[in-house]
């Protein structure tokens, strides 16, 4: 159950950083203010209705404003995944060092018991308390 669990964790963490360094674009054709085409990667197609510019220009000319609008929305991800220890300040290193440490001894199988005060030495008796009091287990 361990073991899936941490699969699925894997592949999140996985999915998470592929979509935080995805760069898209989405372009969008409007035609007098209705949404007419849009791609995700690619140009939208045109609706077939945009000016021609007259082949003799004249000094002054008036342009006529055309129904057709283009808009591209585009998402660039991030492209310096690398974290070096360099730049971090020292009262980061503080916290970083010690978390670390502390979190991948959780997941330390332990072997058996482990008794902490095995390598101490007894205290030394110097009245049998029983004797002296006269309890006994019968």
């Amino acid at each position: 159950m361990k073991r899936f669990f941490f699969k699925i964790a894997s592949f999140l963490m996985a999915l998470i950083v592929l979509f935080s360094t995805f760069t898209f674009t989405v372009a969008q054709h409007y035609c007098g203010g209705d949404l007419v085409d849009f791609s995700l990667f690619g140009k939208a197609e045109t609706c077939g209705m945009e000016i021609q510019n007259a082949s003799d220009s004249f000094e002054y000319s008036f342009e006529k404003k055309g129904c057709c609008e283009d808009e591209m929305i585009s998402n660039t991800g991030q492209h310096d995944l690398k974290l070096t220890i360099d730049k971090l300040s020292f009262e980061q290193l503080l916290y970083v060092f010690p978390f670390a440490y502390s979190y991948l001894n959780l997941f330390l199988e332990q072997n058996g018991n482990t008794v902490p005060f095995n390598h101490y030495p007894s205290p030394f008796l110097v009245k049998d308390i029983n004797i002296l009091d006269q309890t006994f287990l019968i």
